[in-house]
Formats: structure tokens, sequence, C-alpha cells
């Protein structure tokens, strides 16, 4: 296996997982939204509004291309990235599993309405229910779906993703 990406909506827990994914499996580890707010000098949030969010998909869609060359990488993705079908398919064409993590809405909007400050995308529970229920389709799409109720600790669900993805085909 090349890569994990792991795929969901925002309060997933794919930064918090994906940290302990990487260090289970001997992997290194990369936060997308991390990165580009490090390749800008501001937080999303600030780059989604100083500078738009086609610049921030573009440079998202930039960072993905570089993290395809990489090896034996667990990347957390932001909750837009795998909505486009042109990141879809560099996530997959060198090889990468994607990795839906799936928690139920009662408890990512319950996250997301504890701490919302840097996320561009959540102006409330409403709003966050419709953008949800219109990426959830594109997260399905995934090379694997773990299902997660919410209360797992970030190391119990990296456990139980990496037994998910042993063995399984990607690239997909």
């Amino acid at each position: 296996m090349h890569n994990i990406y792991l795929v969901g909506f925002m309060g997933a827990g794919k930064t918090s997982v994906g940290r302990e994914l990487a260090r289970h499996m001997g992997w290194t580890f990369i936060d997308l939204d991390g990165r580009l707010e490090d390749s800008f000098g501001m937080p999303v949030h600030e780059i989604f509004r100083s500078r738009g969010e086609s610049a921030f998909r573009e440079a998202e869609r930039q960072s993905l291309e570089w993290t395809s060359g990489l090896h034996k990488t667990v990347v957390a993705t932001g909750g837009g990235a795998f909505c486009d079908p042109v990141n879809r398919n560099i996530m997959h064409a060198t090889g990468g599993c994607s990795v839906f993590l799936d928690v139920p809405w009662p408890v990512l909007v319950e996250r997301l309405e504890a701490d919302h400050g840097d996320r561009p995308k959540f102006t409330g529970a409403a709003a966050a229910r419709r953008l949800y229920d219109t990426r959830v389709p594109h997260y399905k799409e995934a090379t694997c779906t773990v299902v997660l109720t919410g209360s797992e600790s970030p190391e119990e669900a990296a456990v139980r993703i990496a037994d998910r993805v042993a063995g399984v085909p990607c690239g997909t």
C-alpha cells in the first residue's frame, strides 16, 4: 500500500486519528490543512477569507499531487478534498487507499458546535447538515469505510483502521 488518505466530514477526527494511525503503523503523518496553513502563513479560515476558496482548492490539489509521490504516509485530508473527482484520482492513481471515517451526524454537529472557530465551512448546524448531505455520497466512493461511534479514542480508531486496510487492494 502506497499511502492512506483519511477522508470524511469536518469533525470526524481525521487529524487526531491520522496521527495515531501513522504512529501505530510506523509511517509518516501529514495533515493537509496544516501543510496549507504553513504554505499560506495563515489558518484555513483566513485563506478562505483573504484568498478565496478557489485558491485554497488549487493549493490543496497541488499538495495532494505532492503527497502522491510519498510512500508509507497517512494523510489527513480536509473535509472537501475528496469531493473533487480529480483529487480522488490523485489519491488512488499511485496505489493510495482512501478511508472514509463515517461518524454519526449527531456526534459531528456536537463537535463542530463546540469547536468551530477555524472551520470556514461551518456557519451553523442547518447549513452544515446540508453540506454533509452533499458530501457523503462522495465519501462513500472511498476505498473503504470505517464506521465509528465517536466514542472511540484516536488510538482505538487507528487500530480499527489499520485492521480494516490490511490486505485491501488500493488504488481504486
